[in-house]
């Protein structure tokens, strides 16, 4: 009889999930979910949650094959040559092979008083103490929301939906992502829920006071509410492990997800930077990468060679409120274009992607393996090969 194969996931998020489940496909390895909480989080509904109209978590239960064992600690030290792992704890968890999961929280705000005074919002427990602040607060309080990408702007008309008096502070442009058309349909959405919208080159937070936001033009936004949402980082354990990572943190691997250091080494999602061009950071790529991770595991314990990553987009989805939203359409290669989804309609398809992508992970514990296809995208062949300086491949192109 075969022996059996430890792997273990580091992370129990989109990729995390995704990954442990596939896992199970086969019965000669025994499969280890290693998470610091033990309810799933729906990241995707942490703006719900500070307004008041979803709890943002999930029981693993629901979501998780029987046969992942789920470890709640926190790995803080990855011993790649000994193949072990150091838990917060104080134990220890050794593996085969280790699915490096770890997600993306808050980045350092960098900006004078933003750590002191500002609330991020990137995680479980940020959302709650940010719901709790928002529920003390006057309901007559000024709301600033810093950073205008899909956290701040969800942030934004959710509060400003519940009758709360927001100014929504881009920092640059509204809904860098979206293409104009849609950046329309988003701006005056915003408006009839009564957002301040402030957005240019000159809306740059250079201060953050118990009071006050100030900007690059010198001046000042009364704010008795300022929440950050301006940048995400991920968790330094690669570093710390001393393992290869990118400038932001991010685990570095082949095309195949394995680490350049230690071919036992895989990543997946947020904390993964393929060849140095890592996919935008979000729940589309992580359920693309998390399967793909565990594919190139089960390709090396069968002995064969790992087939490299194809992970494409479909654009990107907004809620505005509980009642509207936009979904932007966008090239495979995620590039918006000018199609997009608004109103109600946006909304309910928000709304499906949410629910749809909880089914995916439970559908995946149920049957793991059974999903092949990915949104393909052809363009990253030849963004790999202008990185390395190679000629185009003009094959079938037409003239």
């Amino acid at each position: 009889m075969a022996e059996n194969t430890d792997v273990v996931v580091i992370g129990g998020g989109y990729a995390g999930v995704m990954a442990a489940n596939r896992l199970t496909q086969r019965d000669d390895v025994t499969v280890t979910l290693i998470n610091p909480r033990r309810t799933f989080v729906e990241r995707i509904r942490l703006h719900q949650l500070v307004g008041g109209s979803d709890d943002a978590v999930v029981d693993y239960a629901k979501i998780l094959a029987d046969r992942v064992r789920l470890t709640v600690d926190t790995v803080t030290r990855i011993d790649a040559a000994g193949r072990r792992l150091t838990l917060a704890s104080g134990g220890t968890v050794d593996y085969d092979y280790l699915i490096y999961a770890v997600g993306s929280g808050s980045a350092d705000p960098r900006v004078p008083g933003a750590a002191e005074h500002a609330y991020p919002l990137a995680d479980l427990e940020e959302a709650e103490r940010l719901r709790s602040v928002v529920a003390a607060a006057p309901a007559s309080a000024a709301v600033s929301v810093v950073g205008a990408g899909p956290a701040g702007i969800e942030t934004a008309a959710e509060l400003a939906e519940a009758g709360r008096t927001v100014t929504l502070v881009c920092g640059g442009v509204l809904g860098p992502y979206l293409h104009p058309r849609g950046r329309r349909a988003v701006a005056g959405r915003l408006a009839k829920l009564g957002v301040t919208v402030l957005d240019g080159p000159d809306t740059l937070v250079t201060e953050v006071t118990r009071e006050a936001v100030w900007l690059a033009d010198g001046r000042e936004l009364p704010s008795e509410v300022t929440i950050w949402t301006a940048g995400f980082g991920v968790p330094d354990l690669a570093a710390r492990s001393g393992l290869s990572t990118d400038a932001l943190g991010r685990l570095r691997t082949d095309e195949t997800l394995t680490s350049v250091d230690d071919p036992r080494i895989v990543a997946a999602g947020d904390s993964a930077a393929p060849s140095d061009l890592p996919f935008r950071l979000g729940c589309q790529s992580a359920v693309q990468l998390g399967p793909q991770a565990t594919e190139t595991v089960l390709s090396r314990i069968a002995g064969a060679n790992p087939t490299p990553i194809d992970v494409g987009f479909a654009g990107q989805c907004l809620s505005l409120g509980r009642r509207s939203g936009v979904f932007q359409f966008a090239r495979r290669n995620d590039v918006a274009i000018s199609l997009y989804l608004g109103g109600r309609l946006g909304g309910k398809v928000k709304e499906f992607v949410c629910r749809s992508t909880v089914w995916q992970l439970a559908y995946e514990a149920r049957k793991p393996g059974l999903r092949t296809w990915w949104v393909k995208d052809s363009k990253r062949g030849q963004l790999l090969r202008a990185k390395h300086g190679e000629a185009p491949d003009t094959a079938g192109r037409a003239a």
